[in-house]
């Protein structure tokens, strides 16, 4: 555990020290608060309209400003995934690093661990962001909060999930860009998997539909806890850092 948390603390150091954290923050903070202020914008002229016709129609603001925000939120991580990853392991191969990590009294399994513990928290510091928006909501008005933790539990499962694929991808290059490009795409398809068997309903279809993130976040942003949805996740992560461990260890004996 010790060097897992040494090497989480490692990565995140570096990634403050480089601009790849400012910019993922950055990007992913103006998107989200402008999309956040055209949804509060949206739901006060809807409410005064409301007011001024006579309707007695309560507004719900966890329905019709919190979960599209945080839908919306776990869309951008498509592309913030990508730029979080793509360092991982490319960089230390393209630098010549990685033989002196591999050869280093550190088992694979606590560098791939640390590895991606401190990109998680690199992406949970970037959700942290948009709580400063919500907390608005809860300063001027009275949404649920239960419902909110349980899709932030749910954003924060979905990146680690994707977090997981592309820290593998970066194993496999040295690369950065391409590394990127290759983790975008892969989890690009894993939420497009849903649209291509939206009317299907074969056996295939299902399988398919069954693996696509999107699928699982549903509950989630609906504020219900699935074990199904959990342990999709957690599969996920877990195959996905076991598959790194077999691409480290090749890499270890072609060294």
């Amino acid at each position: 555990m010790k060097n897992i948390l040494l090497i989480c603390r490692k990565e995140l150091r570096s990634y403050f020290a480089s601009p790849i954290a400012y910019a993922v923050m950055s990007i992913f903070g103006l998107i989200f608060g402008w999309v956040f202020f055209n949804a509060s914008r949206d739901f006060m002229r809807f409410g005064f309209q409301a007011q001024v016709m006579g309707q007695q129609t309560p507004m719900d603001v966890n329905d019709q400003v919190i979960r599209p925000l945080l839908g919306f939120a776990s869309t951008i991580t498509l592309f913030l995934v990508p730029m979080i990853t793509m360092r991982l392991f490319a960089e230390e191969k393209r630098t010549g690093t990685i033989e002196l990590l591999l050869t280093s009294p550190v088992k694979d399994v606590e560098i791939i661990l640390g590895k991606w513990a401190g990109a998680l928290l690199l992406y949970l510091c970037v959700l942290a962001m948009s709580m400063l928006n919500v907390a608005l909501l809860f300063a001027w008005g009275k949404p649920d909060l239960k419902p909110v933790l349980v899709a932030y539990l749910g954003l924060a499962l979905q990146g680690g999930c994707l977090l997981a694929v592309g820290t593998l991808i970066s194993t496999m290059t040295r690369n950065q860009i391409i590394a990127g490009i290759s983790t975008f795409f892969v989890c690009l398809l894993l939420w497009l998997l849903s649209w291509f068997t939206a009317y299907d309903s074969g056996a295939m279809a299902l399988v398919l539909n069954y693996l696509s993130i999107v699928t699982h976040f549903e509950n989630f942003a609906k504020g219900v806890v699935s074990m199904k949805d959990v342990v999709f996740y957690v599969s996920m992560i877990f195959f996905a850092l076991f598959l790194t461990s077999r691409s480290l260890e090749s890499l270890r004996w072609r060294a």
